[in-house]
């Protein structure tokens, strides 16, 4: 990364200097956006650019899905977050030359995304061809406080000489395929990466109407051709300066502009904002969106523009205090660290009724989908820094609960079976071996379920809701896996896939059975503690769901023999029941050309070798990390690592967190500064399609549970901390039971600082520590023993690094 273009600023990510070198990429990184509403950092002037991209959470189209050889069972509709009207471009006219960033003379230009403030500003200094000097100001932000709002400012002043100026304010909706300063992505076709998002071919949005008033309020509605979704677009324009203008206005169907013309003298500023309002419905008219349009801007007019910067400051003021991870003396980390965590709250802060897009907003690779990325990657962090934003994700997942059992009768079961991608509730993967055999997405989302309640003790939610999820969740492992008589009865589950996307449709997969065990598990524990402790609303969701007393036993008796495949003579877990059979793929020799290898090689090439994509086995003992010894972890991570080859942004994080439970320090190291910086040093190549929001996700675990050591089995909080040897000190906050508790690690010692009202208890190192409410206990530590020595042995090499920990080249930016 070039550290004179892109400065080490702890508080903010910052350009120095433009370039045309990775626009993408940089358009990506300097997204805004509030969880709802995303716009990607494009330049104001609209050109030139790599992508333009205005995105709305959960606004999407839908498709047929042509399969090349039909089956019953298989997804037919395809749903695609669509690119909306774009309100972002204010073009700049002096001397009627037009302000064009990659041509322009310029003699001074920053641009900063500011964590603090949740501004994107730019300042610069343009020598016009005649050589008058112009300073531009821009800024924009997307509210967290207020939804639907996002505001734009463009300031111009003429600091030497006089001359004409003209703003010309848009509103651009690009669905029609006509772009003239848009880079055009891959074309469809042989080769195309999956992780990209199809062009649609033909006219997504249907205007409905475009209007402008006479106080230059721009009103736009829409409605997509095929979901039938319906988008209010509304843009204020506010202007002031003390030069006489003119200014004029249209609308069409898919354009409408407010230009100003002016005579400016030196040193007179002409700043003009747009207040912009998005809202977006599953099918209420449009034009009664844009009536909603109109009481938001006119809401904002009344309280002026200021009120509402204020009020995102002292949003992120909030945010840090509870979500800031602090590493000192390593400022380069820290910027990163706060980049990362910067884009989850601007993926889920208001995304309310809706997930989490793989992407958040800044993009739209994986058409906008939701994954597991939200449950194991995501809400983590927000579970324990941001709960009711947690809450309202768990909730999305609710509110698909009945499509989810409409799912699980399409393919045979019991239950009810979340989609492994989707939009709108409807399984959206076209290829099911990778994509819809993932059944794990139920024991995943039961998962993150039960690690909420146990954090926050939010009884409320687990009897209303989160119970129905776990019942149906178990009902569907129960119905799934079938009874094997060896000697002994073991319940297996077959024909699934786990996380690991090279290997495909297989029987008894670690992850997926164990995952499932603590599913059934957990839903039987769950119950019979409310039939305890909350009998009313046992009886009702005994009604509701019409719950019997012998699945819960049977949920308990298969979790108890579910099969956990172990092979005694290499004395690891197997992968699932077949792995080992399989040839190993040597990545050795593989030349890097060939990677991702999903790119270069036919599905069932993978499938017929040991060659793993993304950390699978190491993740389930991450996940389910007491149901194995430290000699068993140590084990299984020293045969996986060397055949993971990292094609997963997802892989990284946790390899970082097993690495250090297992004693593989300096390695854990350079896994953390891979996930650290997959997007900012666009080290997988694809970061021009969106932030990879699950890497930033387990940036904070691999901070948190790697290095901070904390593990949260069944709610009990133990740590055990592994920092990194050039570290003084980790700080970091949780939210436990409505207390804030405060960590801070350093070499020799633990101390926690509860900020809260009630007693908290955790564990270090398996000694209970009680630390009361406004009080601050501080715990020794114990050496955490030396780097293991090279027990892995010769190995290949994997993303320039060979699993002994030996760096090659590595890629990441240093320090």
């Amino acid at each position: 990364m070039d550290r004179t273009r892109f400065p080490i600023r702890e508080w903010s990510w910052t350009e120095a200097f433009p370039s045309r070198e990775a626009m993408g990429s940089t358009e990506t990184c300097f997204s805004v956006g509030n969880g709802y509403l995303g716009m990607r950092g494009t330049p104001e002037e609209g050109r030139e650019t790599h992508s333009h991209g205005t995105f709305i959470n959960g606004f999407h189209e839908t498709w047929p899905i042509y399969h090349a050889e039909e089956a019953y069972g298989f997804a037919r509709t395809g749903q695609t977050i669509v690119n909306v009207p774009d309100t972002k471009v204010i073009k700049l006219y002096v001397d009627d030359e037009p302000l064009l960033i990659a041509e322009a003379d310029l003699e001074s230009y920053e641009r900063s995304l500011d964590f603090d403030t949740g501004v994107l500003r730019r300042d610069l200094v343009w020598r016009t061809p005649s050589g008058k000097r112009v300073e531009v100001r821009t800024r924009r932000m997307v509210s967290f406080t207020q939804r639907h709002v996002a505001m734009l400012t463009m300031e111009v002043t003429v600091l030497d000489a006089a001359a004409p100026v003209v703003i010309s304010s848009q509103v651009l909706n690009r669905q029609d395929g006509t772009d003239e300063y848009h880079v055009k992505a891959d074309a469809m076709g042989e080769g195309r990466d999956p992780r990209k998002a199809g062009q649609f071919t033909e006219r997504v949005l249907e205007p409905i109407t475009s209007t402008d008033d006479d106080d230059h309020r721009i009103l736009m509605g829409y409605r997509c051709a095929n979901s039938r979704m319906t988008l209010g677009v509304g843009v204020d324009h506010v202007m002031e300066t003390d030069c006489e203008y003119e200014v004029f206005a249209n609308a069409a169907a898919d354009s409408a502009k407010v230009v100003y013309r002016m005579d400016a003298q030196p040193g007179q500023r002409i700043s003009l904002t747009k207040v912009v309002s998005y809202h977006t419905s599953k099918g209420v008219p449009a034009r009664e969106l844009i009536d909603r349009c109109v009481r938001t801007l006119d809401r904002v007019a009344g309280f002026g523009q200021e009120r509402y910067f204020d009020q995102q400051r002292e949003f992120l003021a909030d945010f840090w205090s509870r979500a800031d991870v602090q590493v000192p003396g390593h400022p380069a980390l820290q910027q990163a660290i706060r980049w990362n965590l910067f884009q989850l709250v601007q993926a889920s802060a208001r995304a309310e009724q809706s997930g989490i897009p793989a992407k958040g907003m800044t993009g739209s690779g994986y058409e906008g989908h939701y994954f597991w990325d939200t449950e194991i990657y995501v809400m983590p962090f927000l579970t324990y820094t941001t709960p009711a934003t947690a809450r309202n994700a768990l909730r999305f997942r609710y509110q698909m609960l009945d499509a989810a059992r409409q799912r699980a009768e399409e393919l045979a079961q019991r239950g009810a079976l979340f989609p492994w991608r989707t939009i709108n509730g409807e399984e959206a993967s076209a290829y099911y071996a990778a994509g819809t055999a993932q059944y794990h997405i139920n024991a995943d989302i039961a998962f993150a379920l039960t690690r909420y309640a146990h954090a926050t003790g939010d009884d409320d939610f687990m009897e209303r809701e989160g119970i129905d999820i776990l019942v149906e969740t178990a009902r569907l492992w129960e119905d799934l896996g079938f009874w094997r008589h060896n000697g002994q009865q073991v319940f297996e589950i077959h024909g699934v896939t786990g996380p690991d996307e090279y290997t495909a449709v297989v029987d008894n997969n670690l992850f997926t059975n164990v995952m499932a065990r603590y599913n059934l598990s957990k839903a039987a524990e769950v119950v019979r503690r409310m039939e305890q402790t909350r009998p009313e609303a046992y009886e009702r969701m005994v009604k509701r769901l019409g719950l019997t007393e012998q699945e819960v036993v049977e949920w308990d008796r298969a979790a108890m023999a579910m099969m956990i495949p172990f092979d005694e003579g290499f004395g690891i877990h197997p992968q699932d029941e077949h792995f080992l059979d399989h040839e190993v793929w040597d990545l050795s020799q593989t030349p890097s050309a060939k990677r991702p290898l999903l790119l270069h090689y036919h599905p069932l090439v993978i499938y017929r070798f040991q060659v793993i994509k993304q950390a699978d086995v190491c993740m389930a003992l991450f996940l389910q990390g007491d149901q194995f010894t430290l000699e068993e972890k140590r084990a299984d991570f020293e045969y996986y690592d060397p055949i993971t080859t990292g094609d997963s942004t997802l892989s990284a994080v946790v390899q970082s967190i097993i690495a250090s439970e297992v004693g593989y320090h300096e390695m854990a190291l350079d896994y953390f500064h891979d996930s650290l910086f997959v997007d900012l040093a666009d080290l997988h190549h694809n970061a021009t399609d969106g932030v990879h929001v699950a890497s930033t996700g387990g940036v904070w675990a691999t901070l948190v549970y790697g290095f901070g050591g904390l593990r949260d089995h069944h709610g009990t909080m133990n740590f055990d901390p592994r920092l990194p040897q050039n570290w003084e000190e980790l700080r970091f906050s949780l939210q436990l039971q409505g207390n804030q508790v405060a960590v801070t690690l350093r070499r020799d010692l633990i101390t926690f600082h509860n900020e809260g009202e009630a007693a908290v208890t955790v564990w270090v190192r398996e000694r209970e520590v009680v630390v009361a409410g406004g009080a601050e206990v501080s715990h020794p530590l114990e050496g955490q023993g030396e780097e293991l020595p090279g027990t892995l042995g010769a190995t290949p090499v994997i993303n320039g690094r060979k699993a002994d920990g030996t760096v090659l080249g590595s890629g990441h930016p240093t320090e």
